[in-house]
């Protein structure tokens, strides 16, 4: 394999990712990989982003990729390099995020006779990629180039299809590893045309009938990250005259639609079974993930016998209870769009839609008053002081276990533009700080991350790319010493066993980590110190860590007394409703 040979097929392939709209190369270093790393780092459209640790990097390529809604590739040398990458990969997956997946490998020859660096990579993930291609190794000719242009084109085009996600390209390479320094080959892009699942006028016709005749209705938004969807659903649930859920990552709960519609404090209110009993609904429409809130996921599955139709734009089946009675395949935007047209005058009971509009305002009424009122900073009174501070057009992170539930708890509708994203889909605690700075890196607003201790351990590594590229970010750190979110599960009732198996607590003081990534932290102990750490971090350049620091059970504690606030709030507030 010559020089010549590895600047015409890889060169190729690295020119038509850029023509497609590829813009960002997440690499490590490694021998291997050096062609695509080399080719991607002289082409002129393509920025290329350092990291040295493959988990970490593969994280902060979703991240940006989540945030760009784009393909973003990250590259990684041949062998076990190759499996670090697997978690994203698996998120990517489940999470429906574009990722393009390039891995460098060992020529057939060196393949299972014992070479260094070398193990099967066929394949290597599974069924959590959209699309595998075994590269061709790299030689000059006019057919090699097209094909190496076609696995470009079509990588791109099934990574941001109507089901996005993971894609993987292998390319194994043999020595000399070093491309010549000349031009690339250029040639103009392969064309590829995106449609999306519609359903038939007919099919719509009759839907909008059917559910204009519905004088109970529901509309669930679970997680999704499509920007258009917002007030679309909102417009389909007035013209509808159902109450309409907003998840906290549906991306309904803030913007200017958010006002008046979407209704949030959900969680709490849902909990208590005596109520949800009283809120029999006699259609359920449910677009997005499944959604944070299990007091909502009981709630959809104490109605399984009633209609619930599932929206899916991917083709997938978002429905993990098995409750549903119809799954439609269509673009959920232009789907409530749709139907929202086709619909004529509606049945809707006004009363049902205004009792609970009348519950969602006790309920947020409360927790907000209990927050605000709180004698000491507790997790969930953290999550909301973030939440209030971020400023429009501003991003927060929000990491799994608990901070994301706290969020779906607590975050009061708001009109102000904010993005919220989380890494829902396989919901790991790992490579969140790494998600987090890719989606700094290339976002224009501020970002902010919150996240438990035992996450913030998980991904230290990935500090390292907020001194490499001088990014900047607000991590508000929970820290409770251990797994916080074992407290609220039956495990807690091991006695003895539960710290050693579960609460793991692990008495790491995260300062020392201040002068070794080169960034601020800090420890707060009072509302007041928070929300002046907050004021001054936002925005400001580099990373900033603010810890609070909890007990585990005082959490515990004071999560029930913010349900049974709620629920004293709604019993005064009902009385005679």
């Amino acid at each position: 394999m010559s020089a010549e040979a590895l600047t015409h097929y890889v060169g190729a392939f690295v020119d038509e990712l850029a023509q497609q709209g590829v813009r960002d190369v997440v690499f490590c270093p490694g021998s291997r990989s050096t062609p695509l790393a080399l080719l991607c780092h002289r082409h002129p459209l393509i920025r290329t982003w350092l990291h040295l640790d493959e988990r970490s990097a593969a994280f902060f390529a979703l991240g940006m990729a989540k945030a760009r809604r784009a393909p973003v590739a990250v590259l990684a040398t041949s062998g076990t390099a190759t499996v670090n990458f697997a978690p994203a990969v698996v998120e990517a997956f489940t999470g429906r995020t574009p990722l393009l997946v390039l891995t460098a490998d060992r020529p057939p020859e060196l393949r299972d006779v014992g070479a260094l660096q070398t193990i099967d990579q066929y394949r290597l993930y599974g069924n959590h990629i959209l699309w595998f291609q075994e590269m061709l190794l790299p030689e000059i000719s006019e057919s090699a180039q097209r094909q190496a242009r076609a696995a470009a084109a079509r990588a791109v085009a099934i990574s941001q299809g109507t089901r996005p996600g993971p894609v993987h390209l292998n390319f194994p390479f043999r020595e000399p590893l070093v491309p010549r320094s000349s031009p690339l080959p250029l040639s103009p892009p392969l064309q590829v045309h995106h449609g999306v699942p519609q359903l038939s006028p007919m099919t719509l016709a009759a839907l909008a009938r059917e559910l204009g005749a519905v004088q109970r209705g529901l509309v669930v938004c679970g997680p999704q990250e499509d920007p258009a969807f917002p007030p679309a659903a909102v417009r389909l649930a007035q013209r509808l005259g159902w109450p309409l859920l907003a998840d906290v990552l549906s991306g309904v709960r803030c913007g200017p639609w958010a006002s008046g519609t979407a209704l949030v404090a959900f969680d709490s209110y849902l909990r208590d079974p005596a109520l949800a009993h009283t809120l029999a609904p006699e259609c359920i429409l449910r677009f997005g993930a499944t959604p944070v809130s299990k007091a909502l996921q009981h709630y959809v599955e104490r109605y399984a016998g009633c209609r619930q139709l599932v929206v899916d734009g991917g083709g997938g089946w978002p429905d993990p209870a098995l409750v549903a009675s119809e799954v439609l395949w269509a673009e959920p935007g232009s789907f409530c769009q749709a139907l929202a047209d086709t619909l004529g005058p509606t049945a809707a009971d006004p009363s049902w839609r205004a009792r609970w509009i009348l519950l969602d305002q006790l309920a947020s009424a409360s927790l907000a008053a209990e927050l605000a009122s709180e004698p000491t900073l507790s997790e969930p009174g953290a999550i909301a002081a973030l939440a209030a501070a971020l400023p429009e057009g501003a991003t927060l992170v929000l990491g799994n276990s608990m901070p994301v539930r706290d969020a779906e708890s607590v975050l009061p509708a708001s009109t102000r533009r904010l993005r919220l994203l989380a890494n829902r889909g396989a919901s790991g605690i790992d490579g969140v700080v790494s998600t987090a700075l890719g989606v700094s890196a290339v976002s224009a607003g501020p970002v902010a991350l919150a996240i438990g201790d035992i996450s913030f351990y998980h991904d230290l590594n990935g500090l390292l790319a907020a001194r490499l590229h001088r990014l900047s970010a607000t991590v508000l750190l929970l820290h409770n010493d251990g797994g916080g979110i074992f407290s609220f599960l039956p495990q807690a009732e091991q006695g003895e066993a539960f710290e050693e198996l579960f609460g793991t607590p692990h008495g790491l003081d995260f300062a020392a980590i201040a002068p070794l990534y080169d960034l601020q932290y800090q420890q707060v102990e009072t509302h007041s110190e928070l929300e002046a750490a907050l004021r001054a971090s936002l925005g400001a350049p580099g990373v900033q860590v603010i810890a609070v620091r909890t007990e585990r059970a005082a959490n515990v504690a004071r999560h029930r007394a913010l349900v049974e606030a709620v629920r004293a709030a709604l019993a005064t507030g009902t009385r005679g409703g």
